[in-house]
């Protein structure tokens, strides 16, 4: 009834003086102590699952420590079980999938708890997330079963367009559907970087020319353990290391000083959109067409009205 191994059964019937509901409360007991001694470990494997009923789909993960436990039948059984109350309850979110209520009566949380005190490694909800669209599609990896996805369309297209677009969103691991929708937070830290960078580059190419005039190889004094280490070598002099050293300082500092701002912002915003275009499902180059086209196209080519509205991914690789 429980699953668990033959001593833990006997430990916990002796502990429980014959009493076998408490016995079997005790083995769940045993469930939650495992599950905290082990709190700390990470749970890179797992099984990730998907279930869709008309307009709503749901993506769930079951993660836990080792490639042997996943496998495990009992485990899968478990993600499936849970996969099939959140497709029928369809929670707000993964505290709520927890309160749900399994078949045998127990919730989701105690039974997670309960297959950790069976195998005595932890095991976790790591991922949960409830989509809706008119036409939704999904993908589970079917090499591991550790990436899923799902997608949902404004419409229902064919089933190949379908397949081709979840498959991209799990292979290429878009940030939005746009770069309208793309989030502040993530176009501002893009930015950001990409403003850095420029600069970086710009003093770097300035410093790279000074040093070049008075023959010194810019690969040679990149940094200050790689001028200790060239100068010990004997392929940089002494006086060489130094005069690199304050060409960096001096070259580097005033070049610094006197970027052209509306220069960076041009080269920065350039970067930018490049980010959209590797980054963002419409935009990414369609990787299921052997013509060069972006998603957007692709769906466009099929059907000009339909759209993707909404996606979703998880990975435990990730």
């Amino acid at each position: 009834m429980t699953s668990a191994g033959m001593m833990d059964c006997k430990k916990a019937l002796e502990e429980a003086a014959g009493d076998f509901k408490k016995a079997i409360e005790i083995i769940r007991e045993k469930g939650k102590m495992v599950a905290a001694k082990r709190a700390d470990r990470e749970t890179t494997e797992g099984a990730v699952k998907a279930r869709i009923n008309g307009s709503k789909a749901i993506l769930v993960c079951l993660g836990c420590e080792t490639d042997f436990v996943s496998r495990n039948a009992d485990f899968q059984a478990l993600a499936d079980a849970i996969a099939d109350v959140a497709i029928a309850e369809t929670p707000a979110d993964l505290e709520a999938l927890k309160a749900c209520v399994m078949p045998d009566g127990q919730t989701v949380e105690s039974a997670v708890e309960a297959q950790t005190g069976k195998t005595g490694e932890k095991h976790v909800l790591a991922f949960y997330t409830l989509v809706e669209a008119p036409f939704v599609v999904e993908y589970i990896h079917k090499i591991n079963g550790k990436l899923g996805a799902l997608v949902g369309f404004n419409k229902p297209v064919p089933a190949d367009l379908a397949k081709g677009v979840v498959m991209q969103v799990a292979s290429m691991n878009p940030v939005s559907i746009s770069k309208d929708d793309c989030p502040e937070s993530v176009i501002a830290n893009e930015l950001a970087v990409a403003i850095q960078k420029t600069k970086d580059e710009m003093v770097q190419k300035a410093v790279d020319a000074a040093l070049k005039k008075v023959g010194i190889n810019p690969a040679h004094v990149d940094s200050e353990d790689h001028i200790e280490s060239n100068t010990a070598k004997g392929w940089l002099t002494v006086e060489m290391a130094e005069k690199a050293r304050e060409i960096i300082k001096t070259v580097g500092g005033e070049k610094a000083a006197n970027l052209n701002d509306q220069m960076i912002r041009n080269i920065a915003n350039g970067r930018l959109q490049k980010f959209f275009k590797e980054s963002t499902l419409e935009e990414q180059d369609y990787q299921m067409s052997e013509q060069k086209m972006s998603v957007a196209d692709a769906i466009k080519a099929v059907d000009p009205e339909a759209k993707v509205v909404v996606f979703k991914r998880f990975s435990l690789n990730d």
